[in-house]
């Protein structure tokens, strides 16, 4: 087993050397940073902005308002779910709804929202417009697939509502409940972010990346969206690891 571990660090630390020796032959080869910034170029501008207040706030803000959209949308597309799959009246009434912020470009909801929230806000309700229907769709596909032999059963032994709730419905909901957490959470870090870029809020990482265009500051334009990698990048993999404890708990 360690050893299995071993060789796939190995393997990941080979592809991603290997990669980075690429960036950096495009870096030689287009001969400037400021249209392409060398790996080490961009970890000195990374490490500079590390030792700044403003980058940490930007850091922190952004996730916390990614985190608090996903959250709500989460929250809010699961309660959806369930009524929608136990009333066929509120899904016919509802659907069209979910495929309106399905389809509709996330560029759009962001303008559109900046007429009625702040910039601040806007980035945290982004995150939760996106976050809903795949949490909406996740659980009621969840109990749809809930096996009807199983329903049975717990009619002919008489469970009660919160047993039937515990032992029927939840183990089936279950898998598809952590399925949309974790594409939800990633859609919404990339939502999220992308709102901060048009919404402008005081402090924010997409913020930060925009303004590193706008004044054409190439190394801290490359160092803000590693920033931004290597925070999503972390966050799914704690996430993955909560998903693993619970699921092990269960």
């Amino acid at each position: 087993m360690k050893g299995l571990f071993k060789s796939k660090i190995i393997r990941t630390i080979a592809i991603a050397a290997c990669w980075i020796l690429v960036w950096q032959a495009a870096a030689w080869a287009v001969g400037s940073k400021l249209l392409l910034p060398s790996p080490f170029v961009t970890l000195k501008a990374l490490i500079a902005l590390a030792g700044t207040a403003v980058f940490w706030k930007s850091c922190f803000l952004t996730l916390l308002r990614v985190f608090a959209g996903f959250l709500l949308g989460v929250a809010v597309g699961s309660v959806l779910g369930i009524i929608t799959a136990v009333s066929g009246f509120l899904r016919a009434l509802l659907d069209p709804l979910r495929s309106v912020v399905k389809a509709a470009p996330v560029t759009s909801f962001i303008i559109l929202v900046l007429l009625y929230l702040s910039s601040a806000l806007t980035p945290m309700f982004i995150a939760f417009l996106i976050v809903l229907p795949v949490a909406w769709t996740n659980v009621a596909a969840g109990i749809a697939s809930t096996d009807p032999q199983l329903l049975e059963m717990a009619e002919v032994f008489g469970f009660s509502r919160a047993k039937k709730l515990k032992t029927v419905y939840a183990p089936s909901v279950l898998p598809h409940f952590l399925s949309a957490c974790t594409t939800g959470l990633g859609f919404a870090w990339k939502s999220g972010v992308t709102a901060e870029v048009i919404a402008h809020p005081a402090f924010g990482m997409g913020k930060a990346i925009y303004e590193s265009k706008l004044y054409l500051e190439t190394p801290d334009l490359f160092a803000w969206t590693a920033a931004v990698i290597i925070l999503s990048f972390a966050l799914e993999k704690l996430f993955v690891l909560i998903v693993g404890r619970i699921v092990k708990w269960k």
